[in-house]
């Protein structure tokens, strides 16, 4: 540092001594002393300035004041406290006339509104198919403009295991369910809280037993079963219960007459969206998963020549397993109680065995209700050739799949390589992943994926020196806006939460088949549309970049409305970007009842690049459209 103010000092001498010199020609009369005393003085500041700026890169200045001070949090503190960071852009001369007006509550009847699975518009489109079950998003005039409120008496969640067993009432006052699987053992009501017993359909004595006896067929033990995808998931039991196996579900299921059966499940903490096997591929890519499951799912597997279980293979991986529990399995014994003909459940269970042999995928296990059929590791072994007569094999990219409607073709193996052998999970998470080993992610070498990881660690480190509440269990549903390779959830993976990873429709590189590879769980979206959840169902949300990547694309006010849906009351917010960007984006935020502060990056104030960090204040509507605070 000595030598670098030596040169810092010396070129400054350099510069004022040939202009002293210019001036001694100009002016030969001019008083020498003067001369001299500006030249020191100028080269004093210029040592300053140096010094001042070796400190300020160092991470000694405001920054780790703040990282320290925020630290210091009670523990009964249930958002970031003291968002006091001040950094060069502060937006304190933010014309007036570009403010935003504060956005109004919405009525009370919007408390759970879900903008596009709207039960209202659902009904205007055919029934066929469960096509009025799918997204339909309303149009750009008739969006709301406001904030969704919270019911009355709303609190924080329990925290992760409790919240697996536990929701308060009050943050989703629906009691129908206990009723109608009150035999089944879903949800019970008991003071104030509902209580999830683990039961299901297919498994009434509990989710416990029903994992180990498909333990005792699937290696879940043992990290080779990573990613499940739960179809029609209920409550989300299998999915809870699972995780304790280190296995992470995926779980859907439509908004329809089991009211709430989704948000109940984020409630508790486990992953769900709402969704529906339709006329539209799965939102998620090839490859993705180890495991499926359908426990009593009600989806006609063995209709539509087969089109639903080609949608499962296309989105599970070579080697993994397809579990089928319920109808038509061991309909000789349960025709009777399913009331149903044993001429039509034959027909079904007879076109489901055939369209799996199609498929490649052998049946390892049949036991009372359940079977199991596995994925040959190289399927292109067993199928028929191209020109065999009734078989068509999908051309469309088979991770091409946003709004696209779902084909009667089977999906070829590609360039990925259908005898890739996957690592078990931990060791997946940071091993480079196939997708990116085999060249098949335009512009991302291993070394890029490397590298991108050791940022998003150093990134991750630097978010909990100003949020500690981040690993603290705190905030167990985590969502990365624009999740890239996931750096971001790998850095934070850990026991205590989940990170639904989207990658947007937008982005210039598919990297969500990276991420399944990984052992995360993810989600294609276009952020110019509705997330496909309740509101309320997030403790945290991460967006990288998000906003210069939607900029002209859709209104930044959508997309914060949006994020402000879904965001559980005190929840917190994390944002980067350009600071420009991020300036109008806090402008807006600051109209929606958020806290928010503008952060300079972990290299220093010299970066373009800027940290905004917010928290969603505590408030709920009350009946007369009035709301409370605290």
């Amino acid at each position: 540092m000595v030598v670098a103010f030596v040169v810092v000092v010396l070129g400054c001498s350099e510069v004022i001594l040939s202009k002293g010199i210019m001036a001694t020609n100009l002016y030969s009369g001019h008083n020498k002393t003067t001369s001299s005393v500006y030249i020191f003085v100028i080269i004093g500041l210029c040592g300053f300035f140096y010094l001042l700026g070796t400190w300020q890169r160092s991470g000694f200045g405001k920054g780790d004041n703040l990282a320290l001070e925020m630290t210091k949090t009670s523990a009964k503190c249930n958002s970031v406290p003291n968002l006091n960071f001040e950094t060069h852009h502060n937006g304190e001369n933010i014309d007036e006339s570009t403010k935003v007006r504060d956005f109004p509550p919405c009525q009370p009847i919007f408390t759970d509104y879900t903008p596009c699975q709207d039960q209202k518009r659902a009904m205007k489109f055919p029934r066929n198919d469960m096509i009025y079950r799918e997204r339909h998003c309303p149009p750009q005039e008739e969006k709301l403009k406001c904030l969704v409120p919270a019911p009355q008496g709303y609190v924080t969640p329990f925290s992760w295991p409790k919240s697996r067993d536990y929701v308060p009432y009050a943050n989703a006052p629906y009691k129908a369910l206990t009723v109608v699987k009150a035999k089944q053992n879903w949800i019970q009501y008991e003071d104030n809280v509902f209580r999830f017993p683990g039961g299901g359909t297919q498994f009434p004595e509990g989710a416990d037993a029903y994992i180990d006896q498909l333990a005792s067929v699937i290696p879940i033990d043992n990290g080779t079963v990573r990613t499940a995808l739960d179809t029609g998931c209920g409550v989300a039991s299998w999915g809870a219960y699972l995780w304790k196996r280190n296995v992470i579900a995926m779980s859907f299921a439509p908004r329809d007459n089991h009211e709430a059966q989704v948000q109940f499940a984020l409630e508790r903490g486990v992953p769900a969206v709402i969704g529906v096997l339709g006329s539209i591929k799965m939102p998620y890519p090839s490859k993705a998963f180890d495991m499926a499951h359908c426990s009593r799912c009600l989806i006609p597997w063995g209709t539509n020549a087969g089109k639903y279980m080609m949608e499962v293979d296309r989105v599970l991986r070579p080697g993994g397993y397809w579990v089928l529990s319920g109808p038509p399995i061991s309909w000789k014994v349960n025709y009777k109680s399913w009331e149903r003909t044993m001429e039509d459940l034959e027909e079904e269970q007879r076109n489901i065995e055939e369209t799996a042999k199609l498929l490649c995928w052998d049946k390892i296990s049949e036991k009372g209700e359940m079977a199991i059929w596995q994925k040959k590791m190289n399927s292109e072994s067993c199928r028929p050739a191209e020109n065999a007569p009734g078989v068509e094999y999908c051309s469309n990219d088979p991770d091409d799949v946003w709004y696209k409607k779902m084909e009667t073709c089977i999906t070829p193996g590609g360039s990925n390589g259908d005898v890739t052998q996957y690592k078990p999970f931990p060791e997946r998470l940071y091993g480079v992943p196939p997708r990116i080993a085999s060249g098949s992610i335009p512009g991302v070498s291993s070394d890029k994926y490397m590298k991108d990881n050791k940022l998003w660690k150093k990134r991750v480190n630097g978010y909990k020196k100003f949020n500690s509440l981040i690993d603290s269990g705190r905030y167990r549903n985590i969502m990365d806006m624009n999740a890239g390779l996931g750096g971001f959830a790998a850095a934070l993976d850990s026991s205590k939460l989940w990170v639904m990873n989207v990658v947007p429709t937008l982005a210039e590189t598919n990297t969500l088949g990276v991420i399944y590879e990984r052992g995360l769980i993810g989600i294609y979206h276009d952020w110019c549309e509705a997330f496909s959840t309740y509101p309320r169902t997030y403790d945290l949300i991460h967006a990288n970049s998000l906003f210069s990547l939607y900029n002209d694309r859709c209104k930044f006010e959508d997309i914060l409305l949006e994020m402000d849906r879904i965001l559980r009351p005190e929840g917190a917010v994390i944002l980067r970007d350009d600071v420009d960007v991020l300036m109008k984006v806090k402008n807006i935020a600051e109209s929606m009842r958020w806290d928010t502060k503008l952060v300079d990056h972990e290299d220093g104030p010299m970066e373009p690049e800027k940290i905004l960090i917010a928290v969603k204040k505590y408030w709920v509507v009350s009946e007369n459209n009035s709301t409370i605070s605290r």
